[in-house]
Parts: C-alpha cells; sequence; structure tokens
C-alpha cells in the first residue's frame, strides 16, 4: 500500500522515545540510557526525525546488499573449485588448500556455508542419524553375557581413577561387578574366574573389539590366532561374540550410566576411597542392584553349565608356545630360558613347549603336560612393551612411579639441623 512505513520493534520503541525527546518530555541523556546508545546517537535520531520524520529513523540499509557480500563470482569460482577438486573434503581442510593452493583468502564460516548451499557437505546436526533395531533379550539366563570396563572417578576426588567391569545377563539383567586399576588382560581373567566360581560357565560372552578379546592386528602367517583372553574362553567352552558398535550391546552400556550415578553416590556415604574396600562392598550392593533392576527371564531354565573338570588357575594364565633349540633353550619375552633335564637331551631337540606365566610373574615350562625344570640363562635389556591404548595411563602412572626422585632441596632430604655443645 502507497505511503505505508514497515519498521522493526527495535525502531518503533527507539520511535516512541525519540517523540518524547521531541517534545521535551525527556531528555536526551535519559533516552540514551533507554535505548543504550550515546547522547551523540540520539542526537542524530533527533536531527533525522525533524528533517525526514518517521522514515528518518529506518535503516537506510534496508533492502540492499550488505557490504562484505562476496561477489557472485567469486563465489562460483570457489564452489567449481571445491567440486573440481575437494568435494570430499570438509570445510576446514578445503579451506586450507584454498588458501594454500588457489590463494583465495575467505573465511572458513564463509567456505562452509558455500558448501553447504551447494549440497557439497552436510552439516551434522542435519546428518541422519543411524536407526538401530531393538534386539530382544535371550530367554534362558546364560546364554548371553555382556561384559564392558568402565572407566570412571568413582571415589571422586577421594582416591584414584579407576575402572569397573560389568558382567550383566542379557535374559535378566543381573550383574556381576568388579573394580580394577585398568582394562588389562590378568584383571578381565580373573574377574572372569570370580564370575564362573558364582554362576558357572555361560554360553556366549559378548564385548567391544579391545585388544584384551581379540587379536585386532592379525598376522599373515597367523591368521587363526587367538588373543590370551579369547585362548582362555575357547579353553573354557565359552563363545566369544565382538559388538561392532557400542549400540549393539546397549545393555551393559546402559547398566554403567546408572552404575555411575548410584555407585558412586554409595561409595560416598560409606567412605570408600580404595579399590579394595570397594570390592569388599560390592557383594551387599550387587544383592541389592540385582533385587531392584533384574526380571525374570522368559524361559525358567538356566543354562549355566558346571566348571567342575577345568583348572580355572591354569586357564587364566599367559599361555604361548616355544620351540627349543639345540641347546634346549628358548627365548620368551626378551629372556634365554635353558632347560634341565636327566633324560637324554636329544629327546627334547626341536621340541615345542608350553610357557606358562601367572599373575605374579611365575613362569612354568611345560612339554606335553610335564613339568620341565630351567634356569634364567640370560636376561636382555628392557626394549620397551606394546601397549593398548586403554592401559596407557596406568603404564605412564607406573613408569612415573618408578622413575622420580625428589630433588636436593625437597623437604626429605633437608637435614635436621644438629646443636653441638663444646665441653671444655
Amino acid at each position: 500500500m502507497k505511503g505505508c512505513i514497515t519498521m522493526s520493534n527495535k525502531e518503533l520503541d527507539r520511535l516512541r522515545i525519540i517523540e518524547k525527546v521531541i517534545d521535551k518530555r525527556l531528555t536526551q541523556s535519559e533516552a540514551a540510557m533507554s535505548l543504550n546508545l550515546s547522547i551523540r546517537q540520539v542526537k542524530r535520531l533527533c536531527l533525522s526525525f525533524r528533517l525526514d520524520g518517521h522514515k528518518g529513523l529506518i535503516s537506510k540499509k534496508r533492502g540492499l546488499s550488505s557490504n562484505r557480500k562476496i561477489p557472485r563470482e567469486l563465489k562460483c569460482r570457489i564452489s567449481e573449485i571445491i567440486c573440481d577438486k575437494y568435494r570430499d573434503f570438509g570445510p576446514t581442510l578445503a579451506h586450507e588448500k584454498l588458501i594454500e593452493k588457489h590463494s583465495i583468502q575467505i573465511s572458513l564460516t564463509t567456505i562452509r556455508n558455500i558448501m553447504v548451499e551447494d549440497g557439497i557437505w552436510l552439516p551434522k546436526r542435519a546428518r541422519k542419524k543411524r536407526v538401530y533395531q531393538l534386539r530382544e533379550r535371550r530367554p534362558c539366563q546364560g546364554e548371553l553375557v555382556q561384559l564392558d570396563g568402565s572407566d570412571h572417578k568413582w571415589f571422586e576426588e577421594r582416591g584414584p581413577r579407576c575402572t569397573l567391569l560389568v558382567f550383566i545377563d542379557d535374559a535378566t539383567s543381573q550383574v556381576h561387578l568388579r573394580f580394577v586399576r585398568s582394562e588389562n588382560t590378568f584383571d578381565y581373567m580373573r574377574a572372569t574366574e570370580e564370575y564362573l566360581l558364582k554362576h558357572g560357565r555361560p554360553i556366549a560372552l559378548y564385548t567391544d573389539k579391545h585388544g584384551v578379546f581379540r587379536v585386532n592386528k592379525q598376522n599373515i602367517q597367523k591368521r587363526d590366532s587367538f588373543s590370551q583372553y579369547g585362548r582362555a574362553l575357547k579353553e573354557l567352552g565359552i563363545n566369544l561374540i565382538c559388538a561392532n558398535t557400542p549400540q549393539a550391546k546397549g545393555r551393559v552400556e546402559s547398566a554403567n550410566k546408572t552404575l555411575q550415578d548410584r555407585l558412586v553416590k554409595e561409595l560416598r556415604l560409606n567412605n570408600i576411597s580404595s579399590i579394595e574396600e570397594a570390592n569388599r562392598f560390592l557383594p551387599s550392593f550387587i544383592e541389592d542392584y540385582n533385587k531392584r533392576f533384574s526380571i525374570k527371564a522368559k524361559n525358567p531354565t538356566n543354562t549355566h553349565r558346571p566348571i567342575k573338570g577345568f583348572d580355572l588357575h591354569r586357564i587364566f594364565t599367559l599361555k604361548e608356545t616355544r620351540k627349543l633349540s639345540k641347546n634346549l633353550i628358548l627365548q620368551y619375552k626378551n629372556n634365554l630360558y635353558q632347560i634341565k633335564t636327566e633324560r637324554p637331551s636329544y629327546a627334547l631337540h626341536k621340541a615345542t613347549v608350553e610357557v606358562l606365566e601367572s599373575q605374579n610373574g611365575d613362569i612354568r615350562i611345560e612339554y606335553k603336560g610335564s613339568k620341565l625344570r630351567y634356569k634364567l640363562f640370560h636376561k636382555q635389556e628392557f626394549q620397551g612393551n606394546e601397549v593398548f591404548s586403554k592401559l596407557l595411563n596406568e603404564e605412564v602412572s607406573q613408569i612415573k612411579k618408578s622413575e622420580w626422585k625428589p630433588s636436593r632441596n625437597h623437604p626429605w632430604k633437608r637435614s635436621k639441623s644438629k646443636s653441638y655443645v663444646r665441653i671444655l
């Protein structure tokens, strides 16, 4: 309609206050405080209102393009370069290449907007989230047990950060818990041994792809090799299944969140600040937790199998095979071991033996199930261990404890001043 003026809410508020200033119902300083402007700006607005009326308070840039707008030709050129050479690049990397290779100095935000407008790149919030189908629980207890480690500040600031190993039955949601320092092979073995002694052998364990459970870097010559934990489960007749995503074992992931809320508070109420105290407290907590959160299985049959006839102490050790030399020497972890035998030495030439290492570091060498006597022939210098990513922090902490030495001026080294009395 002719003669209509469009104003924003901000401009309408400004109009009311400027009219009061013109009518001398409001001072310029009071108007400046109300509009959050300087007095000079209020004077300019009053002058514009006197000259042009209501139009004087409307922004002169309305309907015009921004002074900082990129020319259309440059925008098209950038889009063509990205489509031609950097189509699968993200905005940050494409921005770097445009500066380095093409000398185009444009902000990262502008590059991102161009890629979004042209459909070259999709922002995270606009990407379609993957839909995971719900899986029904197993009908019987002991058919499938999910296993995971939850690294958390369980003792808050009262004690060290540690990991809670969580076993949860897929059919009933009953849990078995154990606190450990980190997710390593021996701690998983010990926790699994406790579970087996209490419940028996499940049919399958459902875990992630951590290096404790499976060999992620397969050797070409040993494609069917197992991790130490996987080998122990195979000897026990327990199937190991590794999930592709955390959502696949959502039962244990959900339990971790509940435990990180409830168990932390229970430990605080009981003033527990160490792993040893926490493991002594866990049986009572597990009993209460299972009463509250476990459900009945669809089928009342318990499929856990007995552990009778299995030597758990022997199974849950590190086992590796070695081949003896003509001198009956084998190498294990950079150390040379000499076999001592009363039988003729040629009987063991090139024989394949088993080396068993317990958690406390004891070495046992067996040949066809019989224990062999040995001596440490040569101990080589330490060269470095391969450490899984989840064990890195624990490894560095142990090195720090063993290597740290107090400085010369440390309070421990300050000798107390001794006073001497001179006897004449």
